[in-house]
């Protein structure tokens, strides 16, 4: 596995235009989000709903990413905390909306994508995922690097 600083840099590196970097960070959160709101709704076993509220899809999915980002690196996946953290009460809030959850996480995840591949569009670059799937966890902890360098702080290293 790579550094953490060699994925970040990659995939700034695919994302220089300003119109496709803004989409990036409205899109990006929202797509996270979704995701877990619709791996929240796929029902689960009587043994695991016996487990209660966040034994489910959605919390195993966001395990694995943790474990990923503590590969690349701890101060990765300690970031991140805050980060699946207000996903996941924003899943929770979303899922007292009138709709099935799965509804509302879908409609996001559709626009959010359509968002990304317009960046990409005017970007003139496929997104960076299409050359390697791990770009793909890589993209919310971009999003959180600008934020930090914003801080004045540096998310890797």
């Amino acid at each position: 596995m790579q550094s953490a600083d060699y994925y970040l840099s990659e995939y700034g590196k695919d994302h220089q235009n300003p119109v496709n970097q803004v989409l990036h960070k409205i899109c990006v959160p929202a797509i996270v989000v979704s995701l877990i709101g619709m791996l929240w709704s796929i029902p689960v076993p009587a043994f695991a709903a016996d487990l209660g509220l966040y034994a489910n899809f959605a919390t195993a999915f966001v395990a694995a990413a943790m474990i990923y980002y503590l590969a690349l690196s701890p101060r990765c996946a300690l970031a991140m905390l805050p980060i699946v953290v207000i996903s996941i009460l924003a899943v929770e809030w979303l899922d007292t909306l009138p709709w099935p959850l799965w509804q509302t996480s879908l409609a996001i995840f559709v626009v959010a994508w359509i968002g990304q591949f317009i960046g990409h569009s005017v970007e003139g670059k496929r997104p960076s995922f299409f050359r390697d799937l791990q770009f793909l966890l890589i993209g919310p902890l971009w999003v959180l690097a600008g934020l930090y360098r914003r801080l004045g702080f540096a998310l890797a290293k």
